[in-house]
Protein backbone atom coordinates (compact mmCIF):
# COMPACT_ATOMS: atom_id res chain seq x y z
CA UNK A 1 0.00 0.00 0.00
CA UNK A 2 1.29 3.28 -0.09
CA UNK A 3 3.61 4.34 2.30
CA UNK A 4 2.67 7.93 2.42
CA UNK A 5 -1.07 9.60 1.03
CA UNK A 6 -2.77 12.94 0.64
CA UNK A 7 -5.42 13.75 2.97
CA UNK A 8 -7.20 14.55 -0.63
CA UNK A 9 -7.90 10.77 -1.14
CA UNK A 10 -8.31 9.81 2.49
CA UNK A 11 -11.88 8.14 0.84
CA UNK A 12 -10.17 5.36 -0.91
CA UNK A 13 -7.87 3.56 1.29
CA UNK A 14 -9.66 0.62 2.74
CA UNK A 15 -9.24 -3.16 3.06
CA UNK A 16 -10.25 -6.28 3.37
CA UNK A 17 -10.12 -9.75 2.01
CA UNK A 18 -13.22 -9.78 -0.16
CA UNK A 19 -14.05 -10.31 -3.95
CA UNK A 20 -15.42 -7.71 -6.52
CA UNK A 21 -19.25 -7.65 -5.49
CA UNK A 22 -21.92 -7.75 -8.10
CA UNK A 23 -22.18 -3.53 -7.26
CA UNK A 24 -18.80 -3.31 -8.91
CA UNK A 25 -19.13 -4.95 -12.16
CA UNK A 26 -21.44 -3.36 -14.92
CA UNK A 27 -22.76 -0.31 -13.61
CA UNK A 28 -23.91 2.30 -15.71
CA UNK A 29 -23.42 6.59 -14.78
CA UNK A 30 -26.32 7.88 -13.61
CA UNK A 31 -24.74 10.20 -10.84
CA UNK A 32 -22.60 12.77 -12.75
CA UNK A 33 -21.77 14.35 -15.91
CA UNK A 34 -19.42 16.04 -17.85
CA UNK A 35 -18.60 19.55 -16.39
CA UNK A 36 -19.14 18.82 -12.72
CA UNK A 37 -16.56 20.12 -10.38
CA UNK A 38 -16.71 19.75 -6.86
CA UNK A 39 -14.47 21.71 -4.06
CA UNK A 40 -13.52 20.71 -1.17
CA UNK A 41 -11.35 22.50 2.09
CA UNK A 42 -9.40 20.13 4.87
CA UNK A 43 -9.60 20.90 8.06
CA UNK A 44 -7.13 19.81 10.75
CA UNK A 45 -6.88 19.51 14.61
CA UNK A 46 -4.83 18.35 17.41
CA UNK A 47 -6.32 20.14 20.47
CA UNK A 48 -10.00 20.11 18.89
CA UNK A 49 -9.79 23.13 16.97
CA UNK A 50 -9.62 22.51 13.56
CA UNK A 51 -7.53 24.80 11.69
CA UNK A 52 -7.94 25.31 7.60
CA UNK A 53 -4.89 23.22 6.30
CA UNK A 54 -5.84 22.90 2.13
CA UNK A 55 -8.12 22.25 -0.34
CA UNK A 56 -8.93 20.09 -2.91
CA UNK A 57 -11.16 19.87 -6.64
CA UNK A 58 -12.61 17.52 -8.15
CA UNK A 59 -13.69 17.73 -12.21
CA UNK A 60 -14.82 15.66 -15.05
CA UNK A 61 -14.70 16.53 -18.85
CA UNK A 62 -15.19 13.87 -21.65
CA UNK A 63 -12.39 13.23 -23.89
CA UNK A 64 -10.98 10.78 -26.60
CA UNK A 65 -8.52 8.16 -25.85
CA UNK A 66 -7.42 5.77 -28.47
CA UNK A 67 -10.56 6.22 -30.31
CA UNK A 68 -12.81 5.80 -27.49
CA UNK A 69 -15.06 8.25 -25.67
CA UNK A 70 -14.16 8.89 -21.90
CA UNK A 71 -14.41 10.60 -18.54
CA UNK A 72 -11.30 12.71 -17.57
CA UNK A 73 -11.54 13.13 -14.15
CA UNK A 74 -9.00 15.26 -12.46
CA UNK A 75 -8.59 15.42 -8.59
CA UNK A 76 -5.86 17.99 -7.39
CA UNK A 77 -5.35 18.41 -3.73
CA UNK A 78 -2.83 21.28 -1.83
CA UNK A 79 -2.01 22.18 1.40
CA UNK A 80 -2.01 25.81 2.24
CA UNK A 81 1.01 27.91 1.68
CA UNK A 82 0.98 29.08 5.06
CA UNK A 83 1.33 25.73 6.35
CA UNK A 84 3.95 24.40 3.63
CA UNK A 85 6.82 24.81 5.80
CA UNK A 86 5.18 22.03 8.07
CA UNK A 87 3.99 19.51 5.35
CA UNK A 88 3.80 20.46 1.47
CA UNK A 89 1.51 18.97 -0.63
CA UNK A 90 0.81 19.50 -4.30
CA UNK A 91 -0.57 16.84 -5.45
CA UNK A 92 -2.65 15.46 -9.21
CA UNK A 93 -4.64 12.44 -9.85
CA UNK A 94 -5.76 11.82 -13.53
CA UNK A 95 -7.81 8.47 -14.34
CA UNK A 96 -9.53 7.83 -18.06
CA UNK A 97 -13.02 5.97 -17.36
CA UNK A 98 -14.98 4.00 -20.23
CA UNK A 99 -18.00 5.81 -20.09
CA UNK A 100 -19.89 2.19 -21.02
CA UNK A 101 -18.72 0.48 -18.79
CA UNK A 102 -17.03 2.96 -15.37
CA UNK A 103 -13.78 0.75 -15.51
CA UNK A 104 -10.53 2.50 -16.14
CA UNK A 105 -8.39 2.91 -18.75
CA UNK A 106 -5.53 5.24 -17.88
CA UNK A 107 -4.21 6.28 -14.38
CA UNK A 108 -2.19 9.03 -13.88
CA UNK A 109 -0.15 9.93 -10.52
CA UNK A 110 1.71 12.81 -9.89
CA UNK A 111 2.34 13.37 -5.67
CA UNK A 112 4.23 15.68 -3.96
CA UNK A 113 4.09 15.03 -0.27
CA UNK A 114 6.64 16.86 2.15
CA UNK A 115 9.41 15.61 -0.20
CA UNK A 116 7.89 12.19 -0.89
CA UNK A 117 7.49 12.36 -4.61
CA UNK A 118 5.45 9.35 -6.43
CA UNK A 119 5.41 9.92 -10.56
CA UNK A 120 2.98 7.05 -12.14
CA UNK A 121 1.49 6.35 -15.46
CA UNK A 122 -0.53 3.13 -15.85
CA UNK A 123 -2.56 1.81 -19.00
CA UNK A 124 -5.46 -1.33 -18.25
CA UNK A 125 -6.10 -3.77 -20.97
CA UNK A 126 -9.14 -4.88 -20.45
CA UNK A 127 -8.93 -7.35 -23.38
CA UNK A 128 -6.33 -8.74 -21.14
CA UNK A 129 -7.11 -7.84 -17.68
CA UNK A 130 -3.90 -6.58 -17.24
CA UNK A 131 -2.35 -2.99 -16.13
CA UNK A 132 0.89 -1.97 -17.81
CA UNK A 133 3.12 0.43 -15.70
CA UNK A 134 7.16 1.33 -15.71
CA UNK A 135 7.12 -1.90 -13.02
CA UNK A 136 5.60 -4.05 -15.49
CA UNK A 137 2.76 -5.87 -16.19
CA UNK A 138 0.21 -7.63 -13.57
CA UNK A 139 -2.43 -9.48 -13.99
CA UNK A 140 -5.74 -7.82 -12.58
CA UNK A 141 -9.46 -8.96 -12.05
CA UNK A 142 -11.45 -8.12 -14.61
CA UNK A 143 -13.62 -5.62 -12.30
CA UNK A 144 -10.62 -3.47 -10.70
CA UNK A 145 -10.82 0.28 -10.40
CA UNK A 146 -8.28 2.57 -9.00
CA UNK A 147 -8.38 5.21 -6.70
CA UNK A 148 -9.87 7.97 -8.61
CA UNK A 149 -12.65 6.21 -10.88
CA UNK A 150 -13.45 4.26 -7.50
CA UNK A 151 -15.57 7.31 -6.02
CA UNK A 152 -17.06 7.80 -8.85
CA UNK A 153 -18.28 4.34 -9.73
CA UNK A 154 -19.08 4.25 -6.05
CA UNK A 155 -21.12 7.57 -6.27
CA UNK A 156 -23.45 4.72 -8.93
CA UNK A 157 -24.21 2.50 -6.02
CA UNK A 158 -27.87 1.99 -4.93
CA UNK A 159 -27.35 2.03 -1.77
CA UNK A 160 -31.23 1.78 -0.66
CA UNK A 161 -30.37 -2.08 -1.50
CA UNK A 162 -28.39 -2.25 1.75
CA UNK A 163 -28.63 -2.73 5.40
CA UNK A 164 -26.90 -1.00 7.82
CA UNK A 165 -23.67 -2.59 8.66
CA UNK A 166 -23.77 -4.68 4.81
CA UNK A 167 -20.23 -4.60 3.35
CA UNK A 168 -20.27 -3.72 -0.37
CA UNK A 169 -16.70 -4.83 -1.50
CA UNK A 170 -14.75 -4.24 -4.42
CA UNK A 171 -11.28 -4.12 -6.10
CA UNK A 172 -8.49 -1.68 -6.38
CA UNK A 173 -5.14 -1.75 -8.28
CA UNK A 174 -2.79 0.67 -6.61
CA UNK A 175 1.38 0.59 -6.36
CA UNK A 176 1.51 -2.49 -8.48
CA UNK A 177 -0.94 -4.51 -6.66
CA UNK A 178 -4.53 -5.52 -6.39
CA UNK A 179 -6.60 -4.70 -2.93
CA UNK A 180 -9.73 -6.27 -2.36
CA UNK A 181 -11.77 -3.37 -0.43
CA UNK A 182 -14.75 -2.88 0.46
CA UNK A 183 -17.68 -0.18 2.12
CA UNK A 184 -19.39 -0.59 5.11
CA UNK A 185 -22.79 1.06 4.94
CA UNK A 186 -24.05 2.76 8.09
CA UNK A 187 -27.37 3.50 6.95
CA UNK A 188 -29.03 7.38 6.97
CA UNK A 189 -28.63 10.67 8.96
CA UNK A 190 -28.96 14.38 8.93
CA UNK A 191 -25.77 15.80 8.92
CA UNK A 192 -24.21 19.81 9.76
CA UNK A 193 -21.20 20.64 7.23
CA UNK A 194 -19.56 24.02 6.76
CA UNK A 195 -21.44 24.57 3.67
CA UNK A 196 -25.14 23.18 5.24
CA UNK A 197 -27.42 20.66 6.44
CA UNK A 198 -28.07 17.80 4.27
CA UNK A 199 -29.85 14.45 4.32
CA UNK A 200 -27.10 11.94 3.90
CA UNK A 201 -25.70 8.19 3.37
CA UNK A 202 -23.72 7.32 5.54
CA UNK A 203 -20.44 4.00 5.70
CA UNK A 204 -17.32 3.64 7.11
CA UNK A 205 -14.55 2.16 5.47
CA UNK A 206 -11.42 -0.59 7.13
CA UNK A 207 -8.59 1.22 6.75
CA UNK A 208 -4.98 0.06 5.68
CA UNK A 209 -3.03 1.15 8.17
CA UNK A 210 0.04 3.37 7.06
CA UNK A 211 2.32 6.41 8.00
CA UNK A 212 -1.12 8.85 8.27
CA UNK A 213 -4.02 6.78 9.19
CA UNK A 214 -3.71 3.77 11.87
CA UNK A 215 -5.89 1.58 10.17
CA UNK A 216 -9.38 0.11 11.04
CA UNK A 217 -12.96 1.08 10.89
CA UNK A 218 -12.01 4.56 12.44
CA UNK A 219 -12.70 7.00 8.66
CA UNK A 220 -16.42 8.01 8.83
CA UNK A 221 -17.79 9.65 5.34
CA UNK A 222 -20.95 11.02 4.35
CA UNK A 223 -22.35 11.74 0.66
CA UNK A 224 -25.30 13.33 -0.36
CA UNK A 225 -28.66 11.33 0.16
CA UNK A 226 -29.69 12.45 -3.79
CA UNK A 227 -29.48 10.86 -7.10
CA UNK A 228 -25.47 12.58 -7.37
CA UNK A 229 -24.38 10.87 -4.23
CA UNK A 230 -21.39 13.92 -3.66
CA UNK A 231 -19.32 13.54 -0.78
CA UNK A 232 -20.15 15.89 1.83
CA UNK A 233 -18.09 14.85 5.02
CA UNK A 234 -15.09 12.76 5.83
CA UNK A 235 -14.23 12.78 9.43
CA UNK A 236 -11.12 10.50 10.70
CA UNK A 237 -8.21 10.24 13.11
CA UNK A 238 -4.90 10.29 11.99
CA UNK A 239 -1.48 9.51 13.45
CA UNK A 240 -1.08 12.52 15.48
CA UNK A 241 -4.65 14.57 15.40
CA UNK A 242 -7.58 14.43 13.15
CA UNK A 243 -9.03 15.53 9.88
CA UNK A 244 -12.35 16.70 8.59
CA UNK A 245 -12.94 17.16 5.15
CA UNK A 246 -16.17 19.10 3.83
CA UNK A 247 -17.71 19.91 0.24
CA UNK A 248 -17.95 23.93 -0.66
CA UNK A 249 -18.96 24.18 -3.70
CA UNK A 250 -20.10 22.38 -6.93
CA UNK A 251 -21.24 23.25 -10.39
CA UNK A 252 -22.82 20.96 -13.07
CA UNK A 253 -24.46 18.71 -10.95
CA UNK A 254 -26.06 15.92 -12.91
CA UNK A 255 -29.37 16.26 -10.67
CA UNK A 256 -30.68 19.05 -8.34
CA UNK A 257 -29.20 18.56 -5.05
CA UNK A 258 -32.35 17.78 -3.43
CA UNK A 259 -30.79 16.27 0.15
CA UNK A 260 -29.49 20.49 0.78
CA UNK A 261 -31.90 20.76 3.73
CA UNK A 262 -30.49 24.54 5.03
CA UNK A 263 -27.63 26.35 3.18
CA UNK A 264 -25.13 27.80 5.71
Amino acid sequence: MLKRFSLLFIIFFWANLLSAGDDFCGLRNNAFQQGESISYTIYYSVIGLYINAGAATFSVNLEKLNNKTVYHVTGSGTSNSSYDWIFKVRDLYESFIDTNTLQPLKFIRNVDEGGYKINENISFNKDQNTAISSKGIQKIPACVQDVLSAIYYARNIDYGKYNPDEKIPFSMFLDNEVYNLYIKYLGKEQIKTKYGIFNAIKFRPLLVKGTIFTGGEKMTVWVTDDANHIPIRIESPITVGSVKVDMMGYKSLRHPLSSLVEKR
